[in-house]
C-alpha cells in the first residue's frame, strides 16, 4: 500500500487502464473534430439531462430549465468524487473526461439557443433559449458556447493527462 492509501495495480490492470486512457484520448479528438455529429454516449447524456428537469422540478422555471444541464455535470462529478475518495486516481479521471464530454454537448445546445434547430425531446421549450433570454444574453449564445467548448476540451485533455500521470504513479508504486 502506498503512503496515500492506494493499492498498487498489477501490470495487466495498468495495461487495461492505459488502453482505456488512450481510447478516451482518441474518442475525445473524434468528438472535437465532429462537434455536431452523434457520439456513443450522447443517448446516456440525454437521458441524464431529461432526468435533471424532473430532479430539479421543485425549484421554479429557471432551475427546471437549468436542471438538465446541472445533472449532466453533477453525475460525472459524483462518480469522479467516489473514485477519488477511494484513492483510485486513475478511475477518477474517467468520469472527469465524461464531464468534459458533457460540456461539449452542452455547448452545442447553448449555441443553438437563437437558431433552435436541434430536435427537442417532447417538442418542449428550448432550455438555453429560455435561460439566455431570462439572463438577457441570448445574443451571446455562440460566444458562450465557444467558451464552454474550450473549457470542455481542457477538461477532456486534462483528464487524459491526469490519467497518464496516475498510471505512471502506479507503475512506480509497483516497482
Amino acid at each position: 500500500m502506498s503512503p496515500d492509501g492506494s493499492e498498487p495495480l498489477s501490470l495487466a490492470e495498468r495495461r487495461v487502464r492505459a488502453a482505456i486512457t488512450a481510447a478516451l484520448l482518441l474518442y475525445g479528438f473524434w468528438i472535437m473534430r465532429s462537434a455536431d455529429g452523434y457520439h456513443l454516449v450522447d443517448d446516456l447524456d440525454l437521458a441524464i439531462h431529461e432526468a435533471g428537469h424532473l430532479f430539479f422540478g421543485w425549484g421554479g422555471d429557471v432551475l427546471v430549465a437549468l436542471g438538465g444541464t446541472l445533472l449532466q455535470l453533477l453525475v460525472p462529478v459524483v462518480f469522479s468524487g467516489y473514485f477519488a475518495r477511494r484513492r483510485d486516481w486513475h478511475a477518477a479521471t474517467v468520469p472527469l473526461w465524461w464531464l468534459g464530454q458533457n460540456g461539449w454537448n452542452i455547448a452545442r445546445y447553448v449555441a443553438d439557443a437563437r437558431a433552435q434547430e436541434l430536435p427537442l425531446v417532447g417538442g418542449g421549450e428550448h432550455d438555453w433559449a429560455f435561460l439566455l433570454t431570462t439572463w438577457n444574453v441570448l445574443h451571446q449564445d455562440v460566444a458562450i458556447a465557444r467558451t464552454i467548448r474550450v473549457m470542455a476540451m481542457a477538461v477532456m485533455v486534462g483528464s487524459v493527462g491526469l490519467g497518464w500521470w496516475a498510471l505512471r504513479r502506479q507503475a512506480a508504486l509497483a516497482a
